[in-house]
């Protein structure tokens, strides 16, 4: 197996415009995310920038970034862009799609991400989820569901079904973490030569386009989720967490 780790970043984000070059703490936002990639030791880093100033960022901080179409849909498709650009002959098998408002992610849970791909042949998708924080989150569409097929005791299931609709009876609800990788087959399956599916638009679910298409997506369990930067009040919350945490 041969990972790389592939960050997708753009400044048109609805609710915080910019934000990936956001300070935090005296470095941006993005570079914290690269930082944390690095540390994980799971394969190279790329940042796959939507804009120049992004690349400039990464790149003045000594990591590695390309440019990408800035209209291009999603995440997704700003990594496979990237791929095409830094491995055409497609050494790396397994792709780490870490998310850029995740500054502060910790190197454990990518490398959980990759033990996926280790620990079970033949996955096509691996992610990541932790328990619901509070009851609230049950029926909070803001709070991604994951219905994971999970042995008690276990820390690795298989995903039947993620969704933002409310889910009832006892057991664990499993609440989703926006961190992926795939084998480049499956990524190219499920996002290059497929267009959005049913499901997938009916959810506003990326990931479901994989299911539908056959895809099989395990989870690992980890404690919660990292800080992500969504908003205004979430970027506030990350400058204290750094400032508490040189």
């Amino acid at each position: 197996m041969n990972p790389i780790v592939v960050i997708p970043a753009r400044m048109a984000a609805t609710r915080l415009p910019g934000k990936p070059l956001a300070d935090i703490g005296g470095r941006p936002m993005i570079v914290r995310a690269w930082e944390q990639a690095v540390k994980a030791g799971v394969g190279p880093v790329v940042v796959a920038a939507a804009e120049r100033e992004i690349a400039e960022a990464v790149e003045a901080a000594g990591g590695r970034a390309v440019l990408t179409d800035p209209d291009l849909a999603s995440g997704s498709d700003r990594v496979l862009a990237a791929l095409d650009r830094v491995d055409p002959d497609w050494s790396h098998d397994v792709v780490i799609n870490l998310q850029g408002d995740m500054p502060f992610v910790e190197p454990e849970k990518i490398r959980a991400l990759r033990d996926l791909f280790v620990d079970q042949p033949g996955l096509g998708m691996g992610t990541l989820v932790a328990p619901e924080a509070s009851p609230a989150d049950r029926a909070n569409p803001d709070v991604v569901k994951a219905v994971v097929s999970l042995a008690r005791g276990a820390t690795q299931g298989r995903c039947l079904y993620f969704t933002r609709s409310t889910l009832y009876g006892e057991g664990p609800v499993w609440r989703h973490i926006g961190l992926y990788g795939y084998t480049r087959a499956a990524l190219t399956q499920a996002y290059a030569a497929a267009p959005p599916t049913a499901l997938e638009k009916r959810e506003k679910l990326e990931q479901l386009r994989a299911l539908e298409l056959g895809v099989e997506i395990w989870a690992a369990v980890v404690d919660a989720p990292p800080l992500s930067v969504d908003n205004p009040a979430d970027l506030e919350a990350a400058r204290r967490w750094a400032e508490a945490n040189p």
